[in-house]
This record gives C-alpha cells, structure tokens and sequence, in this order.
C-alpha cells in the first residue's frame, strides 16, 4: 500500500490524500498505488501541497499504518505532549508509534 502525505501549504499541517481530497488524519487516507508520483506533481503544482512524497503503509482495522516510524509520528501530531495529538480524548493515542 503507497499514501500520499505531504504539508498543508497555508497552515504547514501534516495531510494525508484521500482520493478525492487532502485529511489531516491519516486514516482517512488511500491508497495511491502506481499514480501516486503524478498525483504528487499535479497537487504540488496546484499549490494544495508542499513537499508531497509517497510512503509505504500496511492496512489495518483502524485504517492505514505508516510502514517507517518517522511517518507514524507525523501521522500522530506534535510529540510534545499528547494531549495536542490530533486525538486527545483517544487514551491509546501514542501506543501505536512504536
């Protein structure tokens, strides 16, 4: 499974493609599969994106996982504290970055 992620262009927040859009949640992303380059070239040349790029993720009940660590920590939000995780209120919040 290839995401697409890259950087909000106006707000600089992690953003994950759809298929039809961009989600700050990596859960709701999709599989780009073989398109996922030209995908990256039309969004950055749209200026929806910056600095998009294509990882590789496994599939899961709970949505996609990024396969490398550095991308599950931007899939989860600031490592500061988790409380400004983009789920706070969710308990098993950090459990799954390592």
């Amino acid at each position: 499974m290839k995401l697409l992620t890259g950087n909000d262009l106006p707000s600089g927040d992690v953003i994950w493609w759809t298929g039809t859009g961009w989600s700050r949640h990596v859960e709701d992303a999709a599989d780009v599969g073989a398109g996922g380059d030209a995908l990256a070239l039309a969004e950055e040349g749209a200026r929806r994106v910056t600095g998009p790029y294509l990882i590789d993720a496994t599939d899961t009940p709970a949505g996609p996982r990024p396969a490398h660590i550095k991308d599950r920590i931007r899939a989860l939000g600031p490592t500061v504290r988790l409380d400004l995780t983009l789920k706070p209120a969710d308990p098993n919040a950090g459990s799954w970055v390592i």
